[in-house]
């Protein structure tokens, strides 16, 4: 699967990059049809804690899944995106399953 990784306004360290690939590739034990992801990382400069953005967008034949989360470092951001975007693919396949 094609990942392509966005940093708005700073750049992006290689583990990170490495560790949303390693993340994203997981989906495909869920749902084995998606095409590709592309995942945006967004530091706000705000004075609380949980500035740091993630937004995944999964492409699979027919639809998108777009998720956003905020939290406090983009390991963990991009980690509850991929676990949201899990249970999106589940139903999806579910719904497939019992239209067939």
């Amino acid at each position: 699967m094609k990942v392509n990784v966005h940093a708005v306004n700073f750049t992006i360290d290689g583990k990170l990059v490495d560790f949303i690939q390693e993340r994203v590739d997981k989906l495909e034990k869920y749902y084995d049809r998606v095409v590709s992801a592309e995942v945006y990382l967004k530091a706000e400069n705000i004075s609380e804690k949980e500035n740091k953005n993630v937004e995944m967008k999964i492409h699979v034949p027919g639809d998108e899944f777009i998720v956003k989360k905020q939290c406090k470092s983009f390991e963990e951001a991009a980690d509850q995106c991929a676990e949201s975007i899990e249970r999106l693919l589940l139903k999806r396949k579910e719904k497939i399953r019992t239209h067939i």
